[in-house]
C-alpha cells in the first residue's frame, strides 16, 4: 500500500468517522488502538489522534510516547488528542472551566494557518468535550476559538503539529471537511489518489500473490460484501476460486434462485447448496432468538463444510470481512468495549482447517459498494441494502414456521418494490450506498428496511366480517455503518399505499405499523 495517515484510537465513538472522512477525500488511511502504534515508515504521511471517553487528568488516562511522531510527521490532534498534546507538552487541562456539548461557533484567529486554509472568518463546529484547555504549552498559538473556549484550535511554531478541540470528522462540523482536507492533502501532501481503480489493481495482484495456484473457497450470502469479495477474487484467480450459496430456507421471496442465477450471470463458479428443509425442521418449536442464532449458525457451518469438501485441494476460505469488523472485533482494553467478536468467521477456518484471505478487509461498506460499481457488477447487487445473517428468522418474532414464512415474505416483497418503485428524485434525499449522489428511489435513500411479524393478533374488519390477525412492522432506517441509525421519514403516501396493499393482498394481516425507533436505544432488527 502507498502513501497512507495513521489515526490512533483513544477511544473514541466516532473514530471510524476520521477515517471515512479521509477515504472521502481519496486519502488512504488506518486506525490502530493508541497502545498498538504500529511501525510508521516512509509510506506514513501523517499522524492523527482521536477523540476519547477519557479525560487527560485521569490516572489512568491513555499515555502515549510522542517522541518519535511529533516534530517528525504532521501531527493532527482532536478533541482528546488535542488535549493530551497541551497537557503533554507543559499546557494547563481544567475540568469544569468551559464545557461545550454540540454546536459551537469557531472565529478565526489566525487566517494565515495551514490547517484553517479556505475556512470562513466564522463557521458551526461540533464540540464535546468536559475539559478545557486553559493554557496553552510554550512554543503554541492559538489559531481559532469559540465564544466559550479560548483555545479551540492550535499549532505548535516551527513544526507541523495542529490541534483542535472540536471534532471535524462530524457532519455538524460544516467546515471539517475541508480542514481534514487542509491537514491529509496539504499539510502532509498526500496525492488523493487512492481511488476504487486503485484499490482492484493493488488488491488483484495482492490476492495473486498471497494464494498462488491453490484453489479458494468463498461463501455468498447475496449481501454486498461477499459478491464484491467474490468479484475481486475472481479477477485475480478464475475459476481457482468456487463460491457456495447456502439456501437455509430462511430468504426472500425467490431470493434463492434470482441471486443464484445473477452470481451465474457474473461468471462466478457457484455451488447452491439447498438445505432448507434440515434448517426447518432443527428451527421447529424454538422461539428464544438467541437459540434460533445458533442453531442457523451451527448449520451454515456444517452445510458449507459438507459442499466445501467437494471441492478437492481448497486451501484458503475467502470472507467478505470490512474494515468495520476489523475495528470492531480489536477494540481498546478498558477503554472502548469489544463492540462484538469477529462475525463473519462463524467457526469454518478452524474446522475446515483452511488459510484465510480477506479482501476487503480495509475498506467502509460505502467503500465496497464503490469498488463493486468499478468491477462491474449490476446495480441491483452493489446497492442491496444488509440483510441479517439468520435471515428472516429474527424478523418473525417466536416461533418458525412455513405459514409465518409465507405471510413475512409475502409482506416484504411488497414492501421492498414499493421502495424500489416510489420515485424520490424530487425530494432530493442522498442515496445511502454513495451519499455524494442523490437517491432516485426510496429504496436508494434508505440503508436497510424490512418487514417483521409480531406474535400478536388484532381485530379488523374485513368487508362485512370481523378479523383476527397478524400485524406486521415495517422498518426502514438511515445509517453510514449500522453503529447508530435513525428511522426513516416516509412520504405519507407511500405508507397509506403500502399498507393498503399488505392488508388487502396478504392473507393473515390486517394492520400494518411503522417502527420509528432509533439505534441507540432500539436496535435495527428486533430479535
Amino acid at each position: 500500500m502507498a502513501e497512507k495517515i495513521i489515526i490512533l484510537d483513544f477511544g473514541s465513538q466516532v473514530t471510524q468517522l476520521i477515517g471515512r472522512r479521509l477515504r472521502e477525500l481519496n486519502v488512504y488511511c488506518e486506525i490502530y488502538p493508541f497502545n498498538k502504534v504500529p511501525a510508521l515508515d516512509a509510506d506514513v504521511k501523517g499522524v492523527i489522534l482521536s477523540g476519547s471517553p477519557c479525560s487527560v487528568r485521569d490516572s489512568n488516562a491513555p499515555q502515549i510516547d510522542l517522541s518519535g511522531i511529533k516534530g517528525v510527521f504532521p501531527l493532527l490532534g482532536i478533541c482528546y488528542g488535542a488535549q493530551y498534546l497541551a497537557y503533554r507538552f507543559g499546557g494547563d487541562v481544567e475540568g469544569s472551566l468551559s464545557r461545550e456539548y454540540g454546536r459551537a461557533t469557531m472565529q478565526v484567529v489566525r487566517e494565515d494557518s495551514p490547517l484553517l486554509s479556505g475556512v470562513p472568518a466564522s463557521s458551526q463546529v461540533w464540540m464535546s468535550h468536559g475539559d478545557t484547555i486553559s493554557r496553552l504549552p510554550e512554543g503554541a498559538e492559538v489559531i481559532a476559538s469559540t465564544e466559550n473556549v479560548t483555545n479551540a484550535a492550535f499549532s505548535f511554531k516551527g513544526e507541523k503539529t495542529y490541534a483542535v478541540q472540536f471534532h471535524p470528522e462530524v457532519f455538524h462540523t460544516t467546515e471539517g471537511s475541508r480542514i481534514l482536507g487542509n491537514f491529509a492533502l496539504g499539510i502532509c501532501g498526500c496525492k488523493g489518489d487512492w481511488t476504487p481503480d486503485s484499490f482492484i489493481e493493488t488488491t488483484v495482484e495482492a490476492i495473486r500473490k498471497q494464494v498462488g495456484d491453490d484453489k479458494v473457497i468463498l461463501g455468498l450470502s447475496g449481501g454486498v460484501d461477499s459478491t464484491v469479495a467474490a468479484a475481486l477474487l475472481n479477477k485475480a484467480i478464475g475459476h481457482n476460486l468456487t463460491c457456495i450459496f447456502v439456501n437455509n430456507g430462511l430468504l426472500r421471496k425467490n431470493e434463492y434462485e434470482d441471486v443464484l442465477e445473477s452470481y451465474k450471470s457474473m461468471d462466478l463458479n457457484v455451488i447452491g447448496a439447498d438445505a432448507s428443509e434440515e434448517f426447518l425442521a432443527e428451527l421447529a418449536g424454538v422461539s428464544d432468538p438467541e437459540t434460533k442464532r445458533k442453531i442457523i449458525g451451527r448449520l451454515f457451518v456444517e452445510t458449507f463444510d459438507k459442499y466445501a469438501r467437494t471441492v478437492g485441494n481448497a486451501r484458503w476460505l475467502a470472507q467478505g470481512t470490512i474494515y468495520p469488523d476489523v475495528i470492531e472485533s480489536a477494540g481498546i482494553e478498558g477503554i472502548a468495549s469489544k463492540i462484538k467478536s469477529h462475525h463473519n468467521v462463524g467457526g469454518l477456518p478452524e474446522k475446515m482447517n483452511l488459510k484465510i484471505v480477506e479482501p476487503l478487509r480495509m475498506l467502509f461498506k460505502d467503500e465496497v459498494r464503490r469498488v463493486g460499481r468499478a468491477l462491474g457488477i449490476k446495480d441491483e447487487l452493489v446497492g442491496r441494502h444488509p440483510f441479517p445473517g439468520p435471515s428472516l428468522a429474527i424478523r418473525i418474532i417466536g416461533e418458525i414456521t412455513e405459514e409465518k414464512l409465507r405471510v413475512l415474505r409475502e409482506a416484504d416483497d411488497i414492501y421492498i418494490r414499493g421502495l424500489r418503485n416510489y420515485d424520490c428524485s424530487s425530494l432530493h434525499l442522498p442515496s445511502a450506498s454513495d451519499p455524494r449522489v442523490e437517491a432516485k428511489t426510496l429504496y436508494d435513500a434508505i440503508w436497510q428496511a424490512g418487514v417483521i411479524l409480531l406474535p400478536i393478533k388484532s381485530v379488523g374488519v374485513m368487508g362485512d366480517e370481523r378479523t383476527y390477525e397478524n400485524p406486521v412492522a415495517l422498518r426502514a432506517v438511515v445509517s453510514t455503518d449500522a453503529m447508530t441509525a435513525d428511522w426513516f421519514h416516509f412520504p405519507y403516501d407511500f405508507l397509506a399505499n403500502v399498507s393498503n396493499e399488505i392488508i388487502n393482498k396478504v392473507k393473515g394481516v390486517n394492520r400494518v405499523v411503522y417502527d420509528i425507533s432509533s439505534k441507540p436505544p432500539a436496535t435495527i432488527e428486533w430479535e
